[in-house]
């Protein structure tokens, strides 16, 4: 059953189907590694463009604190156009897009009014996003 206006076709209750979920969801990773790759190129373009010249000194280490260790330091870095955070960035990118599954099937499980799922996906969310923020889980 398909709507006049060419969306999404629904179930007769409204809900969205199993398969309209798995397609959703199908596409969210695709675009979400297809971002996070362009990303990652375009930083490891720029950083070649900057720096493919300068020889690389393995004797030296620096442990310096990095403003790419924190997320509002890759985004001010990728903002001033920095290679390095613009790299980093594409990563970011690249990790969230599962975690952005998780909290979809969310929405599509609180939809569906499948109450069991909707728990067992809040727990998941909360245990990834505890561990992403917190180093821990």
């Amino acid at each position: 059953m398909s709507n006049d206006a060419g969306d999404a076709p629904r179930t007769r209750t409204g809900r969205w189907s199993d398969h309209e979920v798995e397609q959703l969801i199908g596409r969210l990773l695709q675009v979400g590694v297809l971002i996070a790759a362009a990303v990652v190129i375009v930083g490891a373009v720029m950083m070649l463009v900057q720096h493919g010249q300068t020889p690389v000194a393995f004797g030296s280490y620096s442990d310096a604190a990095s403003p790419l260790h924190a997320l509002g330091g890759i985004v001010r870095g990728a903002m001033a156009l920095d290679s390095s955070s613009i790299v980093q960035l594409g990563l970011v990118l690249l990790i969230a897009t599962p975690v952005l599954r998780v909290a979809l099937t969310l929405v599509a499980f609180a939809i569906q009014r499948d109450r069991v799922y909707i728990i067992l996906t809040a727990v998941v969310l909360a245990l990834l996003l505890y561990g992403l923020l917190w180093g821990r889980a």
